[in-house]
């Protein structure tokens, strides 16, 4: 299996004695040993097999597996929420007196992490900015152990070169994490570029219809082990149930990726040429500062749009209060398509000082485009604008 669309189909838990085509549920909290011996050995792992569904079970090993054939590395570990993963892909590999060097434009929680959750740790965390490259270099400290960063970044959708941060991150001796959610392994693949982890919110696009949590972090056998062992003891597990969900999700991952990307095109010109809109931002349109960068790292340019709506604040909310179809929810990744004010949510955690240095402006508007008609879309926001602008 070469294809991303068959690996995704394809990798499944071995069947049962009952030859069923989809893969079941295996909703146990433990698994039987044939004898003492064995269940010494499984404990001592000299052998493996499932013991007990916080350490494995197949579900769980079954998205693993899809994963890390996707994302092509060596192996990839579940955990029960996306920040989980998050948390996951950093914790094991700190200790105290350590150094982290962080892309400024971080997901709110992921910026909460870094900046009290860590700290009481005795780590420290450098902010770097994703459009200066110098200040990367400049950020780096002889306690430093990693580099952690979104591209695209949420919710500005920022890219950075991955290439040239893994040969800094080597050069240095640093861990290099990816949080890939917003692409999904589909349109891009940081391991590629010389990655070590890669974090990802399985509740986004993994799962695409709003209704699990979970995250995974994928990497080399050597660090996922590390990151296995941190989840098993603190519990952050995913569950048998949601691990079969976001597996049977990746079934239509590249199918479903496809028609948003085709709708948020679509929506990324509409605004463009709107003549309430101030500015739009979207990685494959051409007037993206770094398109060629984001066209070489990645396949298409994603399922999400941001635009800047004449008449600031008051006129957004009027706009959003004005939608009839498109939802406000905090999520993204959706069939639905979604409307998010980053500021007032996913963002609010952030001091408004904060938000500008990440380019989050009160008037940032962020869509996630569903996979309705194209022009039903349109049509939701085009009254939004006229509705709103009468108000």
């Amino acid at each position: 299996m070469t294809h991303f669309e068959t690996k995704a189909i394809r990798i499944q838990s071995e069947r049962t004695g009952e030859r069923e085509h989809s893969v079941p549920v295996y909703l146990t909290s433990s698994f039987v040993f044939d004898d003492s011996e064995q269940a010494r050995a499984m404990f001592a792992e000299e052998i493996e097999g499932n013991v007990y569904s916080r350490f494995s079970n197949p579900n769980t090993t079954e998205l693993e597996s899809k994963i890390s054939a996707l994302e092509e590395t060596e192996d990839a570990f579940a955990t029960a929420s996306g920040m989980a993963a998050v948390f996951a892909s950093i914790a094991p590999f700190v200790k105290s007196g350590d150094h982290i060097v962080s892309s400024r434009s971080v997901f709110g929680n992921t910026h909460k992490i870094m900046t009290e959750q860590l700290p009481r740790w005795n780590v420290s965390c450098t902010y770097a900015d994703i459009r200066d490259k110098t200040s990367w270099e400049q950020a780096i400290q002889k306690n430093t152990v990693i580099l952690f960063v979104e591209t695209p970044s949420n919710p500005t959708l920022d890219v950075i070169d991955l290439e040239w941060l893994s040969r800094l991150a080597r050069s240095h001796g640093l861990i290099l994490i990816v949080d890939n959610c917003f692409a999904t392994p589909y349109l891009q693949q940081p391991a590629k570029f010389g990655a070590d982890l890669i974090v990802h919110s399985g509740t986004k696009y993994i799962d695409g219809q709003g209704r699990v949590l979970g995250g995974v972090v994928a990497g080399p056998h050597d660090k996922i082990k590390d990151v296995k062992n941190f989840v098993k003891r603190t519990g952050a597990s995913l569950s048998p149930f949601n691990a079969w969900v976001l597996s049977k999700s990746l079934e239509t991952l590249a199918v479903r990726m496809d028609r948003h990307c085709d709708n948020a095109e679509a929506l990324a010109k509409f605004l463009q040429n709107h003549a309430e809109v101030s500015s739009v931002t979207y990685p494959f349109l051409d007037t993206y500062a770094e398109k060629e960068l984001a066209v070489k790292q990645m396949k298409r340019g994603g399922g999400l749009v941001c635009f800047e709506i004449k008449g600031g604040v008051e006129r957004g909310k009027k706009f959003i209060d004005s939608l009839k179809m498109i939802s406000l929810t905090a999520n993204l990744g959706d069939t639905r398509s979604i409307i998010t004010h980053p500021a007032s949510t996913t963002h609010s955690k952030l001091t408004k000082e904060e938000r500008k240095l990440v380019y989050v402006s009160d008037g940032l508007v962020r869509i996630s485009a569903g996979l309705e008609h194209i022009e039903d879309i349109i049509e939701d926001l085009d009254q939004a604008f006229t509705k709103s602008k009468q108000a």
